[in-house]
This record gives structure tokens, C-alpha cells and sequence, in this order.
């Protein structure tokens, strides 16, 4: 598998079922109430790529990657406006939260980190997201968290994704199959594990993820 660069619209028609999916809100993903305050006196326009970019820019401005409050990493949308910091999850909801208040379909997308040279290693964590639907276009990507880490690519990250990155699922509120006891996944990425019907804690886990680039 050749990792590529993402640039652009993906030029994919969706069909109306999915795209109503995707305009639904998640338990932490809202799209009323508190996230939308931040769009009071925001001029907003009508056409979708210029909403989601003015959209964007709000996130980007209200957030700071940070892991310092205690909440961090649930995509809650609701917490990410009150605390104004975060990780990706937080990010990536938040703009959910906004773009489909406007009839934006919005989809999360989570898997891995890679660095951006070849080699091999051990991946520490996870990083997300999102793609909004604009019709005539298809799915676009865009990366606000790392655009926050990184200002100076903050234009090249609404439209774009580098290759240092591979998905693994899209979505919130997921079941499994077979379908797990313990509700719906808030996101999925690593592995679920259940004892007796109940999820097992993370941190009584050992997990240990790599990577190799082959030639």
C-alpha cells in the first residue's frame, strides 16, 4: 500500500441516505445549543465550500491544542467551546457541531500518525479528521488541529491532507459486529475489549502499535 497526499475534492457522488447520516448530530457532537454561539455575529455565507471555510477559521481561532484541561480527547463539542482547547477529537467535533447546523454533511475520520519520513517505529497515539460534502465537488478534507499546531499551514490544511497519516474507520456512536454489550463507541480505534458486559479499562490493557515502511 502506497500512502498518497489528499488534495482536493474526492469528486465522489454520495447517495441521499448517507449524506443524512452525516447531517444527524452524535451524543457529543451537537448541533444546537452551545457550539453554535460561537457564530453569533459571525457573517456566515450561504454557499457550502465558503460557509465550511469561514467555519473553519471560527474553530481555528476559539481552540488551542492543548492536553492541559482534564476533558481533553472525547469530542465533545460542548466542552471544546467552554475550555477552548483540546486535541483533534475536540477539534474535529466542534466543526462538526457547526457545519451541520448550516446542512453540511460532516464525516470524522480517525487512525494513526505517521512521520513524514520513511522508516519504522512505534506509533504513541491516534489523530483524526474530518471531510465535509459539498455537492458537485465530493468530500473534502480538512485538518484544524494541525493547523493549529502549525499556522503557517492553516490554508493548506482546509482542502488537504498529508501522507503522513492512514485511516482506519469513520463515524461516532458506532457498534460493532458482532455488536457490543456496552452501548455505542464513542469513536473506535483501539481495541474494545468487554469482560462480562462491560468494557475492560484501557489503561489495565497492553497495546503496543508499530509501523514499517517497506521499499
Amino acid at each position: 500500500m502506497t500512502r498518497k497526499e489528499v488534495q482536493g475534492p474526492s469528486g465522489t457522488v454520495e447517495e441521499p441516505a448517507r449524506l443524512a447520516r452525516f447531517l444527524q448530530p452524535d451524543a457529543r457532537v451537537p448541533i444546537s445549543g452551545k457550539p453554535l454561539e460561537l457564530l453569533q455575529g459571525v457573517n456566515v455565507p450561504e454557499e457550502p465550500l465558503a460557509a465550511a471555510k469561514v467555519l473553519y477559521d471560527v474553530v481555528n481561532r476559539h481552540l488551542r491544542y492543548s492536553k492541559d484541561v482534564p476533558g481533553w480527547g472525547r469530542g465533545d463539542s460542548v466542552w471544546a467551546c467552554e475550555s477552548k482547547s483540546g486535541n483533534c477529537t475536540d477539534f474535529h467535533s466542534l466543526f462538526a457541531s457547526l457545519a451541520r447546523s448550516r446542512r453540511i454533511p460532516v464525516q470524522f475520520e480517525i487512525g494513526f500518525p505517521l512521520p513524514e519520513m520513511p522508516g519504522a517505529g512505534e506509533v504513541k497515539g491516534y489523530h483524526c479528521w474530518a471531510k465535509f460534502y459539498v455537492a458537485g465537488e465530493g468530500w473534502i478534507p480538512v485538518d484544524i488541529s494541525e493547523a493549529n499546531k502549525f499556522p503557517r499551514l492553516a490554508e493548506y490544511y482546509f482542502g488537504n491532507l498529508t501522507a503522513d497519516r492512514v485511516a482506519f474507520n469513520v463515524g461516532r456512536d458506532l457498534e460493532l459486529t458482532p455488536r457490543q454489550d456496552a452501548g455505542p463507541l464513542n469513536y473506535f480505534v483501539f481495541p474494545h475489549v468487554e469482560v462480562d458486559g462491560r468494557p475492560h479499562p484501557p489503561e489495565k490493557q497492553q497495546r503496543t502499535f508499530a509501523f514499517r515502511d517497506v521499499s
